[in-house]
Order: structure tokens, then C-alpha cells, then sequence
């Protein structure tokens, strides 16, 4: 599995109350999420004092908190438990399942399957089944998703841990948005993609020459 990406796993979308996939959350004013009916029960235990506080960081609120659904995180938790249920009923002999040289999918469990695209925010790569949250939640709208590749660690900054998405063309490589600040803080930089697209058309010429 990939260091330092954001991979979908059950555990991210659980309760900490029932310890079960959250049904209806909500967001506390902490930024913590629960089910709506069991932040809802465990506040009517307190009811009476008048203080409500969050099961996790224990911040306390007064008055009651009044709860929202959490609309965009009832997306994403659907859209898990849709991929879960469509990649356990798959027959695992009709699954493309990774080779010796292949990616792997970051998600499925045991055997794994070949995997269709990484993510550069997540630093994962997934397979068609475990790719369509990319593809049909809000929630990952702004993910850039690029061919599955077994180098994502060598698209971030060691330093910072942040995507090398600028390139200082005074050292003649890629750092991060955070490098800016610092040691190539005045340099020559352009975004990565810029430069790629420059080197690509200079050469395109040079070879007409």
C-alpha cells in the first residue's frame, strides 16, 4: 500500500459509537462524524446537564449542538459501500488479477487486482471497481488521476510530503509548493506541467531541424 496517500478503507468511514459503517452522518462542530442517530442517543444521555460533549476529542458544546447531514461524506460513504459490495460479489476467476510486473490495487484484499489508474492526492492506486469513487463522487473531483504507476513516491517532496508540482528551473529540478518559501525562495520556477510541455515542443522542433 502506498506511505503518506489517503487510501478508502472501512475503517475511515466507521463510528466510533457503534463501530459500524456510518449511516446518515453527521459532523459535530469538532469536525468529527457519527451516525446521526448515535450522536443523537448519546447526547440524550447528557441532556440534563446542559453540556454535550464529542465521544472522541472530548470538546464540549453548550447549548446543543444542532446536527446537519453531512452531504458530501454520505456520498462518499455510499459510493464505498457500493464498490465493497460489487468487488465481493465479482467471481474472483473474472477479476484481472495483478501479475508479477503489474501495479497492484492499494485496496482490494488477499489476491490482488491489476490496477487501472493511481491517484496523485491519494498516492494510491486502485482497479475499475475500486477506481469509480473517483469518477462518480464530488468528493474526489479535484484528484488527478494518471496511469498506474509503481513511482508515486518519487512524485513527492521528501521534505514536506507535498505533490512536486514546480519545477525551479535555477536548479534544474522539481520541488514542491513549499519549497518556494524557502531555499528556492526568488528562483526561476514554473509549474511542472509547463516546463514538460515546453522541453516536449523545443524537442518536437529540434528534431525538424
Amino acid at each position: 500500500m502506498a506511505q503518506g496517500g489517503v487510501v478508502l478503507d472501512k475503517d475511515q468511514f466507521n463510528c466510533s459509537i457503534c463501530l459500524d459503517v456510518m449511516k446518515n452522518p453527521v459532523t459535530i462542530p469538532c469536525g468529527h462524524s457519527y451516525c446521526s442517530d448515535c450522536i443523537q442517543n448519546y447526547w440524550d444521555q447528557d441532556d440534563f446537564l446542559g453540556v454535550f460533549v464529542c465521544p472522541q476529542c472530548r470538546q464540549s458544546f453548550s447549548p446543543r449542538p444542532v446536527l446537519a447531514r453531512n452531504t458530501m461524506l454520505t456520498d462518499v460513504v455510499e459510493k464505498f459501500k457500493t464498490t465493497t459490495l460489487q468487488a465481493a460479489s465479482v467471481p474472483r476467476d473474472n477479476r484481472c488479477l495483478a501479475k508479477a510486473d503489474d501495479v497492484e490495487c492499494d485496496v482490494c484484499t488477499g489476491r490482488k487486482s491489476k490496477a487501472v489508474k493511481s491517484c496523485l492526492v491519494c498516492l494510491a492506486s486502485y482497479c475499475d471497481v475500486h477506481l469509480q469513487p473517483h469518477y462518480e463522487s464530488a468528493a474526489f473531483k479535484k484528484h488527478k488521476l494518471v496511469s498506474a504507476s509503481k513511482r508515486l513516491q518519487e512524485t513527492i517532496c521528501p521534505q514536506h510530503d507535498k505533490l512536486l508540482e514546480v519545477y525551479c528551473r535555477t536548479d534544474r529540478r522539481c520541488i514542491c509548493y513549499l519549497c518556494l518559501t524557502d531555499e528556492h525562495k526568488g528562483h526561476d520556477t514554473v509549474l511542472a506541467e509547463a516546463e514538460t510541455q515546453h522541453i516536449k515542443v523545443a524537442t518536437h522542433f529540434l528534431c525538424l531541424e
